[in-house]
């Protein structure tokens, strides 16, 4: 028996958007910043979810940089409504998320920043490519420094 013609374009479609319909997506209000990529966020349902920021990895808070990390999220999150899409949970029990202020996506705005890096053992995104590039260019952030240490060598080390 063959197939239609359109088969293989219905499977890559598919494909694409299956992992979309298996993302949680919710709304709430940011009441903590952990540091400077993780948040909690209080539903309508008045229920505290922890995400952790998909695609990123900021300082940790004793590492150079990690408070100034920690308070930048704070300026663009706490305190306001949020969409949180959720792909996963992590092995803490927190939603890796993409988390949105309207149209505002704040993962990005970590990375252009310099408050984070692009995490890319988890992740292939070229906007975050393309964000870290720019604070690198610019030595934003974590970037003047002479040669910050990233935060999974960090973690290793310790």
């Amino acid at each position: 028996m063959r197939r239609p013609r359109q088969f293989p374009l219905l499977c890559f479609i598919i494909a694409m958007i299956a992992p979309l319909a298996m993302a949680e997506t919710f709304t709430g209000k940011v009441v903590a910043i952990g540091d400077g990529d993780s948040l909690t966020v209080l539903t309508s349902g008045q229920k505290q979810v922890r995400i952790r920021l998909e695609g990123i990895d900021a300082p940790e808070s004793k590492q150079a940089f990690g408070s100034t990390s920690k308070k930048s999220l704070s300026e663009l999150a706490f305190g306001r409504e949020v969409k949180v899409v959720a792909s996963t949970t992590d092995d803490y029990g927190r939603k890796v998320a993409q988390v949105y202020l309207g149209t505002f996506w704040i993962n990005l705005a970590q990375v252009e920043r310099g408050m984070a890096w692009h995490y890319t053992h988890y992740s292939s995104d070229p906007r975050l490519h393309a964000a870290e590039a720019y604070a690198r260019s610019l030595k934003l952030g974590l970037w003047s420094g002479m040669n910050p240490t990233p935060p999974w060598t960090y973690r290793h080390r310790r």
